[in-house]
């Protein structure tokens, strides 16, 4: 379910990013290497990484199912409206409606991993 196109985010910057990750997931999810999952899974790796994969975490069948790759253009879409991208998963976020946030967040994301 690659996402359609749109124009590209501006450039993120990813201490901002931290900033709106312990403000808006912390509560549900980790960043760590190693890190436990929570109510949502570890996001440590998810950059590139399949849906539905981190080991131990429950997923919903449509996250397993969705062949999903976590690329900066498909977490921008699924970051704007997660229910809508995704229907049936999971995740209790109404999403980041800001561009700029997405950009942040994902640019945070990108460096949670080796």
């Amino acid at each position: 379910m690659p996402p359609k196109a749109r124009p590209p985010l501006p450039p993120g910057d990813a201490a901002k990013g931290e900033k709106i990750f312990k403000g808006r997931a912390a509560q549900c999810h980790t960043g760590t290497k190693g890190g436990a999952n929570g109510v949502g899974p570890n996001l440590y790796g998810i950059y590139g990484r399949h849906s539905g994969t981190v080991e131990g975490f429950a997923y919903s069948k449509a996250n397993q199912d969705s062949g999903v790759i976590w690329t900066e253009e498909v977490l921008d879409v699924y970051l704007e409206n997660p229910k809508k991208f995704m229907p049936g998963t999971k995740m209790a976020f109404a999403g980041l409606k800001k561009p700029q946030e997405r950009a942040d967040l994902i640019a945070y994301l990108a460096t949670l991993r080796d």
